[in-house]
């Protein structure tokens, strides 16, 4: 769980990124924003609401982590705070070369310092990068000298971000710990603010390990299970229903008492270990054959 005090936002800049592809451009302000009370109590909650999920990331690069201009960026202004003005208009460059597909939408683009958030109980500094880019239409009722009068305008609603991410000062040199929200993208853009603006992979933590291993064993049941078996519908719900229940009522995971438990058979047990071990390879991820069990984890999968 994020959470971060209304004091907790320190500076803030603000830039337009348009789209690349469209010659849209990138609008830059001259410095960072004037922070009153009132405007800290709008931001904060619009900020950092819409992070629920306890999925984080690392940012990554191939070769060498320096070489991601996002983790550049916020390892410079981690180091240095005041260079976050500086540093802002680096990102909005950045994000600007990621944005050539037609389907992106110029918006207003924010970076922020937060000082003492809470992540999973851990006080900690974040970077905050978010972009609007929606616009919802509101009206106001003014009356005067007995008459109303109706006026309509366009405004950011404040209930919805549209993208955004938290990078945590945290675990520096595998990348930060990193939150994101992307509630827009959909069809050919929908990955240009994770993989090609921001450019992360999923952190290897209890979360990452809980969905694996469920989502291991989904594939296994379903499409290796029938291959190898003579089993019916009701078998492969039957251990479905096990594996979730398996889940949901242990702390720890241990590959060995969930073979024992779930599977059951011992030439079954032999089909899932060597499937695991195709499993990963095809996928390059790695399953840990023991971790302690994310519940947020759970709960999502078992929908």
């Amino acid at each position: 769980m994020i959470y971060c005090e209304n004091e907790g936002l320190q500076d803030l800049a603000i830039h337009y990124v348009g789209n690349k592809l469209q010659q849209e451009g990138v609008l830059f302000s001259h410095k960072v924003i004037d922070l009153t009370d009132n405007i800290k109590q709008l931001l904060v909650p619009y900020f950092i609401s819409s992070f629920k999920s306890n999925e984080y990331y690392n940012l990554f690069h191939e070769s060498d982590i320096t070489l991601n201009e996002v983790y550049n960026y916020a390892s410079s202004i981690f180091k240095k705070r005041t260079e976050l003005y500086e540093k802002s208009i680096s990102f909005a460059k950045h994000l600007y070369e990621q944005s050539v597909h037609p389907k992106i939408k110029g918006g207003e683009f924010y970076v922020a310092y937060f000082d003492n958030c809470v992540i999973d109980g851990e006080t900690i500094d974040a970077i905050g990068i978010f972009k609007t880019e929606n616009k919802d239409t509101f009206f106001q009722v003014s009356s005067t000298d007995n008459n109303f009068e109706i006026y309509g305008y366009q405004g950011i609603n404040t209930s919805r971000l549209d993208k955004g991410c938290l990078i945590f000062n945290k675990d520096e040199e595998d990348g930060y710990v990193v939150a994101i929200v992307d509630n827009t993208s959909k069809g050919g853009d929908a990955q240009y603010w994770v993989d090609d603006f921001l450019h992360v992979r999923q952190r290897k933590d209890e979360y990452y390990n809980t969905q694996n291993a469920l989502t291991l064993c989904k594939n296994f049941v379903v499409k290796e299970l029938p291959q190898q078996f003579d089993v019916s519908k009701a078998d492969q719900a039957d251990i479905l229903n096990k594996s979730v229940k398996f889940f949901k009522e242990r702390d720890t995971f241990d590959i060995n008492e969930f073979a024992n438990e779930v599977i059951g058979q011992p030439e079954v047990i032999d089909s899932f270990n060597n499937y695991k071990e195709e499993y990963q390879k095809d996928r390059d991820i790695e399953i840990a054959d023991s971790f302690a069990i994310s519940d947020s984890a759970v709960k999502k999968q078992s929908r």
